[in-house]
């Protein structure tokens, strides 16, 4: 089967950006982002349509991604490392790799066990929100997402709503990488982002890394479904002998090499990026 021209474009790009090191740039032909207003979100779902349109959303989101499981265009092979989250009760930032759309489900159905009956709320782009076409616009709006914003009020609500959530117990999922590299096995270097909300609410960060292989279902693009392994490592937490920045750095870094000895262990091989 021919493979399709967007993915192998997306694949170039991806290798172009490696050999410059330009780890955090986009690589999908995304629509242009509009500027989200405060007045345009409500990110703790106080409102009764807020509450309504979550509902389904979520609803609809669930049918639509199992789906996706049932005719194998998501395939979680295996989750490793749960045992890592038995001391936990709530208010943990994750960070996982993002290689995907559907990645943030294969999350929540990893951390299923450990959340129960809570959802898992997500960091997006703010593109994702205002400018993301339906079905998955819909999902972005509505799913339990914090979308960030270029708009500095905007800002400072969803700073205010990110600390709630975590006094509330709630989970947050964050993207260190912060673009998606579609299918891409190595670790990216992170910025700063997920690590400094973190310090700034005395969370413990506990890091998230997918690896995969080639599945035996040939998509219609061309390419073969991958075979998520989903591992769940060990929290990290601030020390209280380090400053801010100090914390920032070393909560980083631990989730950065974490990430790196399950991609070497996994792949049998090195990291080594692209000159």
């Amino acid at each position: 089967m021919e493979k399709a021209q967007d993915r192998l474009d997306a694949l170039k790009k991806i290798e172009e950006l490696e050999k410059q090191g330009l780890f955090n740039e986009p690589v999908e032909q995304d629509p242009p982002s509009k500027e989200l207003l405060p007045n345009q979100i409500d990110y703790l779902n106080k409102k009764l349509s807020s509450k309504i349109k979550t509902f389904f959303a979520n609803k609809f989101g669930q049918k639509f991604f199992e789906g996706m499981i049932k005719n194998n265009g998501l395939i979680i092979k295996e989750v490793k490392g749960l045992e890592n989250l038995k001391n936990l009760d709530g208010g943990v930032i994750f960070t996982c790799n993002h290689i995907s759309i559907s990645d943030n489900y294969a999350v929540y159905k990893a951390l299923k066990p450990y959340l129960k009956k809570k959802m898992l709320w997500k960091v997006i782009r703010e593109g994702n929100y205002t400018a993301s076409p339906k079905p998955f616009g819909f999902f972005f709006r509505n799913c339990n997402t914090l979308p960030l914003s270029s708009n500095g009020q905007t800002m400072r609500k969803f700073i205010l709503s990110f600390k709630e959530l975590l006094n509330r117990k709630e989970n947050i999922l964050i993207y260190p990488e912060q673009e998606m590299w579609w299918n891409y096995k190595k670790p990216r270097p992170f910025k700063p982002g997920a690590f400094s909300f973190a310090v700034s609410n005395n969370a413990p960060v506990v890091p998230i890394f997918i690896t995969m292989t080639d599945s035996n279902n040939l998509e219609p693009n061309g390419f073969y479904t991958q075979e998520y392994t989903i591992h769940i490592l060990k929290p990290i937490y601030m020390k209280n002998d380090l400053s801010k920045q100090e914390n920032i750095e070393y909560m980083k870094n631990e989730n950065y090499n974490a990430w790196v000895k399950v991609y070497e262990n996994f792949y049998g091989k090195k990291l080594e990026y692209l000159k």
